[in-house]
């Protein structure tokens, strides 16, 4: 016990650092001196934390990592190879599944960072980092928009047609420029930065320096990467569940006059069934988005233009485990309401324990019952 009271921590090596002392170890202490000029002096006034924060979070990467790479990368093979699910629309998921994968690439500078209980890897990999989390981020939030708007083409104006091949690609290509003005700017400085943050072991945009430029960029992305995208998803699920509720009242009153109970067949019924759990899978996803970025919103508003006091490293490092968990979710989502998706997963990976009845016993059951009605 003497001899480990007597240690002292030298501030360069994490393999001290459970040999803290009653000296004041603040955050940064182990951090190069020319990466410490892009850390705001906001986050060197707090303390180092306790390792065991650092190697729980490290932890929790992994599995996240583990968990999104595995989710996103069946959902990539299953729609992009299977043949029923190779159409237009599903291209939409496929680019949020991308983006995802994207996303959790980058968690392995953390992982590292992590475990070093500081940055290792410089400017350049906060660099990469950020770059990464932006196009995934913002990528993905426009995703989900186009995702909303499919659907609202398909339930709400079906003679309208479904969107071609050409369109969804053009879409797509759409989506990666828009989540480029935001993402290159910052990289090369030319309007806003990318910084480290929190424990200094993650990097994003720059949202605490107090200047009227910063506070601008701040406003701009937000709305720019939150608000419109929202917008656009609440808009037209909202026309979804209006067009769904005026259909089934015209619906009802027509068959009260026909004096049937309903007027849908079986395979109307299976039909309409499968878009709605479509609609469904779309939903989720839009709240996951809801629920990723929500977090990472309301800490840069804070920084920017509220009072900056609450937030601590440990308080900053929420929203980014909230966005990796989503990544993790978000496959989930298919495999539990994607019709399609369920039955091709259920005959690749057995194991997986799906079971999704096949569409001809669906057609069958109804046939039958059909005939016994009538």
């Amino acid at each position: 016990m003497a001899f480990l009271q007597n240690q002292t921590y030298d501030g360069t090596s994490p393999s001290f650092s459970f040999f803290r002392t009653s000296e004041r170890i603040m955050l940064g202490h182990n951090t190069p001196k020319d990466y410490m000029e892009y850390v705001h002096p906001h986050w060197q006034t707090f303390e180092a934390p306790n390792p065991f924060l650092h190697y729980l979070l490290g932890v929790l990467y992994i599995g996240f990592m583990f968990c999104a790479l595995v989710g996103n990368g069946v959902v990539i093979w299953i729609f992009s190879s299977a043949k029923s699910l190779r159409t237009p629309s599903n291209m939409f998921v496929i680019n949020l599944a991308v983006l995802d994968f994207i996303m959790m690439m980058k968690t392995p500078v953390f992982i590292v960072n992590s475990f070093n209980e500081g940055p290792i890897w410089g400017k350049f990999g906060c660099d990469l980092f950020a770059l990464m989390g932006s196009y995934s981020g913002i990528g993905g939030a426009m995703t989900n928009a186009a995702i909303a708007f499919d659907r609202y083409r398909t339930i709400a104006r079906p003679f309208d047609g479904k969107l071609s091949r050409g369109k969804v690609l053009t879409i797509c290509a759409g989506i990666w420029l828009w989540a480029t003005p935001f993402s290159l700017m910052p990289l090369f400085g030319i309007w806003g930065r990318f910084v480290p943050e929190g424990f200094l072991t993650t990097c994003s945009f720059d949202y605490m320096t107090e200047t009227s430029s910063i506070r601008w960029f701040v406003g701009c992305i937000f709305t720019y990467s939150y608000i419109i995208p929202l917008g656009l998803i609440i808009y037209y699920y909202s026309k979804i569940v209006g067009h769904v509720q005026e259909h089934e009242r015209i619906l009802r009153e027509q068959a009260r006059k026909m004096n049937v109970e309903s007027l849908r067949s079986g395979k109307d019924q299976q039909e309409k069934s499968a878009e709605i759990r479509i609609a469904k899978v779309a939903i989720g996803l839009s709240l996951m988005f809801v629920v990723a970025w929500t977090p990472y919103a309301l800490v840069a508003l804070i920084a920017a233009f509220g009072n900056r006091a609450v937030l601590t490293p440990l308080v900053s490092m929420i929203p980014a485990c909230c966005c990796k968990a989503v990544a993790c979710i978000d496959p989930w989502i298919y495999a539990i309401n994607h019709p399609r998706y369920r039955l091709e997963l259920q005959k690749r990976m057995p194991w997986f324990c799906v079971h999704e009845p096949e569409p001809e016993m669906i057609d069958n059951s109804s046939a039958i019952t059909e005939k016994t009605s009538t």
